[in-house]
């Protein structure tokens, strides 16, 4: 044994030949300070030997290494920039030495290798995978860029086009295109990996290969054209502008670092990435992804307390055949769980099928299922038209349509038919479940599983707690959702629940901000272009459609009575009557023209200050911050009051159910984590200036108590970073 320490080893694997073993304690290897520490330690140890002919860097875990510490990112973030990129320095030194050992080297790779992992196998001279690696630089995604010489030697490696479509995408590639781009230098089975490793050293070695050459492609300028440069880093910044828009810096910030080091060698290129590297962990938006990406891990470990609790069901049914239904049921299927799909309409139960069958066939048409696997999906969903073929279910999720009273019929009337020991459903939006449980004999079985649409692409599902609903229950419908992919967050009772709840108060703000005059274009386009949101509320209003925004607005104040009232002249309700739906009509607050590809294009619609005349409106103009406030505020208040209540738990789920349920901009992290980067105490500030507007804009009690200090919702992180010198 040459070197030992908690998270790896160095040993002899052959004479001449060592293997330094990534193994740290837990399931995974992350590069955190400790390790990189460690590895400090390592390589000392290996330049310190003079018999060493070669070297192997691999892992005893299922894969490579995850890439960083991302628990440690809001800390080394909050770190002075003198601080940050000292430590930079020393980790781009430590991998330089690596790159830089007198005897060749190989990385031996399997599974997820990724970021600061990928980072790491860059520094050797060869790169041998198994077939299910999964490599690449997703630091974008976190709002960041690489950190650790990524950006110096992917283009280096593979060229300058490649490794921008890489990096500013954030893309992982699997081994068949890591391999075509040369990013590995071939595939083996996994059982082969550590001889193949060894075979390509002992070529090295004997001079058969040119380990040299490959080493110093890396370590020099690029070599590129100046003409062919110019060309792919302006269509690279072109793309990013296109894609990542002003909101995201860290794809256009690593296009710069790029361009900077471009012709520069290795070191001085290495202080170019530190220098466009250390003012991204200055943004919100980084703070904002980690803390996204943080709130991920905090409710998939609340999910696994869950799925370890109860089995998942084996038999599902969906009751009612809608868009809904048919959604629900082919991601049961999609999901390996059979379902039975029923409708007392012949009508609606084809339809359902139908738009099971719909997202098979789009799934087949992108490449990512065969017709084989997608004939055996259609086979797992089994169409029936009455109840005593429901017997065989465990789990039952009704949607049909949002009525309570027929709800609670089709629920007391499926509950005769199943086992005691089935769990019932409701894909309810807004009404609460205790209510509904009223017709149940067994209440304790029964909760509400509320999917958003459309339910292939949304992640989010909320679980809801009934008053009688048992944990046994809550633990089995979490597992379903986890088992179809979703991700699953607990909430309490009440009408709208989480996400509907906290809506409704966004959309009437809109709706006063219409009738106080407002430019309904205007509006949407400050709340896409200058908030974030993936739609404005006049866009959204259309794909939701009109008539159900009207009826869930009076079930929602009919619970809120004094906060959520529905004006008698209010433009949603005026819409509705007019049957100008949206979408669904052609015609809302926009003209929706198919575009011949199955798409629908809105188109603003001329006639439409007169279709507001009966609001008694007269127009004026709002600054962008007024929409945004104006919009923004009564959110805000809302989620605190459901915080307050308990019908949320934490702010972590909070704002991960916010941007998975509702496309709140990832980039600012959820409402918690904008009031803490806004401060409570300036929202409060802010929020008085509107006070006068009525009770959507009164600040609940908890967050006048946390302006008094200013206090934040999540922890604050560390002031310094972990040392690894």
């Amino acid at each position: 044994m040459l070197y030992h320490s908690e998270s790896m080893k160095v040993s002899w694997e052959k004479e001449g030949i060592a293997k330094l073993v990534f193994d740290a304690q837990g399931a995974i290897n992350k590069l955190d300070t400790r390790t990189i520490a460690s590895l400090d330690e390592a390589v000392a140890c290996l330049e310190q030997t003079p018999q060493l002919k070669g070297l192997i860097i691999t892992s005893a875990k299922e894969s490579f290494i995850l890439g960083a510490d991302i628990t440690e990112f809001l800390t080394l973030f909050n770190a002075p920039a003198e601080q940050l990129t000292e430590w930079l320095n020393f980790a781009n030194r430590l991998f330089n030495r690596i790159e830089d050992l007198p005897v060749p080297t190989v990385a031996a790779l399997r599974k997820f290798t990724l970021g600061g992992g990928c980072e790491c196998a860059l520094t050797t001279d060869y790169r041998l995978a198994t077939d299910d690696l999964r490599i690449g630089l997703p630091e974008t995604k976190l709002g960041i860029m690489p950190g650790f010489g990524g950006s110096v030697r992917l283009p280096r490696l593979i060229g300058c086009d490649n490794a921008l479509e890489l990096i500013t995408q954030g893309k992982i590639v699997t081994a068949g295109e890591a391999l075509k781009l040369g990013l590995t230098d071939g595939i083996v089975q996994d059982d082969e990996l550590i001889n193949g490793s060894l075979m390509l050293l002992e070529q090295a070695i004997s001079g058969r290969t040119n380990w040299q050459a490959q080493r110093q492609q890396k370590k020099a300028a690029l070599q590129l054209h100046p003409a062919e440069l110019q060309m792919s880093l302006i269509t690279a910044k072109a793309l990013v502008r296109q894609k990542a828009g002003k909101h995201y810096p860290a794809p256009m910030a690593a296009v710069n670092g790029i361009e900077a080091g471009a012709k520069l060698p290795r070191d001085e290129a290495l202080r170019c990435e530190t220098a466009h590297f250390v003012p991204l962990t200055r943004t919100l938006t980084a703070g904002a992804l980690v803390s996204l990406f943080l709130n991920e891990q905090y409710v998939k470990g609340l999910t696994r307390q869950q799925t370890v609790l109860r089995d998942a069901p084996e038999q599902a049914a969906v009751i009612g055949a809608g868009i809904m239904g048919g959604g629900i049921a082919y991601q049961s299927a999609y999901s390996g769980i059979p379902v039975h799909l029923k409708d007392i309409q012949p009508a609606a139960l084809q339809a359902g099928i139908d738009e099971a069958v719909k997202l098979l066939e789009k799934q087949c048409q992108s490449g990512k299922m065969t017709v084989v696997q997608a004939a055996g999906i259609r086979a797992a969903i089994h169409p029936v038209r009455h109840d005593n073929e429901l017997s065989d279910c465990d789990i039952v999720v009704e949607a049909v349509v949002e009525n309570k009273v027929i709800k609670q019929k089709v629920l007391a009337d499926i509950e005769q038919q199943v086992s005691e020991h089935c769990i019932l459903t409701s894909n309810t939006s807004s009404i609460p479940v205790s209510e509904l449980a009223q017709a149940l004999k067994r209440p304790h079985n029964f909760c509400g599983m509320h999917f958003f649409n459309p339910v292939p692409k949304m992640p989010l599902v909320e679980v809801i707690r009934g008053e009688k609903t048992s944990d046994d229950t809550i633990a089995a419908v979490v597992h379903y959702a986890h088992k179809m992919g979703k991700t699953p967050v607990v909430v309490g009772d009440c009408p709208g629940f989480f996400i509907n709840r906290v809506l409704f108060p966004y959309l009437n703000a809109f709706s006063l901000l219409v009738s106080g005059g407002a430019d309904i274009k205007t509006v949407d386009r400050v709340m896409e272009q200058e908030f974030g949101w993936p739609m404005g509320p006049a866009l959204l209003l259309d794909v939701v459609g009109l008539d159900t925004a009207n009826h869930v607005q009076h079930v929602m104040a009919e619970g809120y009575p004094g906060r959520m009232v529905v004006e008698e002249h209010n433009v949603i309700s005026l819409f509705a009557g007019l049957k100008r739906l949206g979408q669904k009509s052609r015609l809302g607050f926009y003209r929706h023209i198919d575009d011949g590809k199955g798409h629908l294009q809105k188109q603003p619609d001329e006639q439409l200050e007169e279709v507001l005349a009966p609001l008694g409106r007269t127009p004026r103009d709002f600054t962008a911050d007024e929409i945004i406030d104006r919009l923004m505020i009564p959110m805000v208040n809302e989620v605190i009051r459901c915080y307050e209540e308990g019908i949320i738990s934490s702010p972590a789920e909070a704002d991960l159910a916010l941007v998975y349920g509702l496309g709140f901009p990832p980039f600012r992290g959820g409402i918690f984590r904008y009031l803490d980067d806004t401060s409570t105490r300036a929202f409060c500030e802010k929020a008085e200036q509107y006070s006068t507007l009525g009770p959507l804009y009164t600040i609940p009690d908890s967050l006048r108590a946390h302006a008094v200090n200013n206090t934040p919702y999540y922890p604050q992180p560390d002031s310094h970073p972990v040392t690894a010198q």
